[in-house]
């Protein structure tokens, strides 16, 4: 009978165009993934070579006078995308994976963004997560909307009722030949994905693979459920794409208002004006007074004196310090909000399964929020190190061809995932999942 069921489903035309279509977008995004990946690779090839002749090019102009130099001297810190990311592209598309900084002050820099074409930015990239979460439930709605319906539509529900063991079994048979072709589906385009990818298979892709089965699994339980209590076609397939619409489209979008309303930060724009008023205001203040408060960011540096008697490097980098540090507050503010709202999506989202596979992919591949996040703050410290280094140099008017320009070649940086447990992004799918299988039994023990 299974084989016979199986064949009847697949003799329908519908279902066939469904699958096909599926595999096909499926197909698509992961050659867009692929695009995506090659893209940022290249420019990290690239980038070596660059700073490189940069380095050379700059020095060869101004290896007389530091100061001047470093003021053009830009040092790479790079974000490398991780194979994942071509899967899940998240946030990535709008923010830099390469940071080119200066020793100069730097919030007026680490907020540059890559020349995009903003029409791309606008259509949004169609990667693989997109077609899990919001194509494939409309697939296990589609093929299951008149599983029971159907049946008594017809007239033969009642000979199915008195021919077969189980009413229960027959209708679980016919939900598992939908789930068999579902998953099927599912299993291709995670493969190909894996090949076309380079996708290590790590804790986080068989993850990725955790997730996608629980996921549609809950949508099968969704449909079940609505099927279950034996309505007519038409009012199952509005429910069932009203649900759809709620909780992927509706939902999303109110809880993003509240969060927004909840969190602004006006911030944005008041670290940026403290940052350029912080140092542009320097040149009509009194130089020793700039000095002072350098020194007392960096006290180590305050055997330099107080050169005040036309320009020099000291009160100019001197300057550049003070816009970071009279923005410090505002920044520090600006950061929190952020986090805030990073933590109340995740909390939210754990009730609400389609955001929180998209939170869910976005971290193991590390192209979230939060892992941008970090990154920014791995920018500051690495900043923070290049003044540490040149500093000295320049106050003591070091030339220029005595540094070893050799070492400054392009840093890479990666996601500290060191004690963190991929298992916890399981927990609130399986829960959703459990949740709705409970309800399908509650109801079915009673109708049937």
């Amino acid at each position: 009978m299974y084989r016979l069921l199986f064949l009847q489903f697949l003799r329908s035309k519908a279902v066939r165009a469904g699958l096909l279509l599926t595999l096909l977008l499926g197909g698509i995004s992961i050659g867009i993934g692929h695009q995506f990946l090659d893209q940022k690779n290249a420019a990290i090839d690239e980038v070596e070579r660059y700073q490189k002749q940069h380095i050379e090019r700059n020095v060869e102009l101004h290896k007389d006078d530091l100061g001047l130099l470093m003021y053009y001297l830009k040092f790479a810190f790079v974000n490398s995308p991780a194979s994942l990311a071509g899967l899940s592209v998240g946030q990535s598309d709008i923010n830099p994976i390469i940071q080119r900084i200066t020793i100069k002050n730097l919030e007026g820099q680490r907020y540059d963004t890559d020349l995009v074409n903003p029409m791309n930015l606008q259509s949004g990239n169609l990667d693989l997560s997109f077609v899990l979460i919001y194509l494939f439930p409309l697939l296990v709605i589609v093929f299951t909307f008149n599983l029971l319906s159907e049946e008594t539509e017809t007239g033969t529900w009642r000979l199915v009722a008195v021919q077969a063991p189980s009413k229960r079994k027959y209708l679980l048979t016919k939900l598992s030949v939908r789930a068999v072709l579902v998953y099927a589906v599912l299993g291709i385009l995670l493969i190909a994905a894996k090949i076309a990818l380079s996708i290590p298979l790590d804790v986080n892709f068989m993850m990725v693979v955790l997730l996608s089965i629980v996921y549609i699994a809950f949508w099968f339980g969704v449909c079940f459920f609505v099927i279950a209590f034996n309505k007519g076609s038409h009012f199952n397939a509005l429910l069932l794409l009203s649900t759809w619409l709620g909780l992927l489209m509706l939902l999303p979008a109110g809880i993003n208002a509240y969060i927004t309303n909840r969190y602004p930060i006006p911030e944005a724009l008041t670290t940026m004006i403290s940052q350029r008023d912080g140092y542009h205001t320097k040149w009509d203040m009194d130089k020793t007074e700039t000095i002072k408060k350098f020194y007392g960011h960096y006290p180590q540096f305050e055997t330099f004196g107080y050169p005040t008697e036309g320009f020099n490097w000291t009160w100019y980098y001197a300057m550049q310090q003070m816009g970071d540090d009279d923005a410090r507050k505002d920044t520090e503010a600006l950061w929190q909000k952020i986090r805030k709202r990073e933590s109340v999506s995740k909390r939210v989202s754990a009730f609400l399964p389609n955001m929180h596979l998209q939170l869910a992919f976005n971290g193991l591949a590390g192209t979230g929020l939060g892992e941008q996040l970090d990154f920014l703050e791995a920018t500051n410290a690495f900043h923070e190190e290049l003044r540490l280094f040149f500093y000295p140099m320049v106050f003591k008017e070091v030339s220029g061809d005595r540094v070893d320009w050799t070492k400054f070649t392009p840093k890479y940086w990666s996601q500290n995932t060191e004690g963190e447990n991929p298992i916890r992004y399981l927990w609130p799918l399986l829960s959703a999942a459990f949740i709705v299988m409970l309800g399908c039994a509650v109801v079915f023990k009673r109708w049937y």
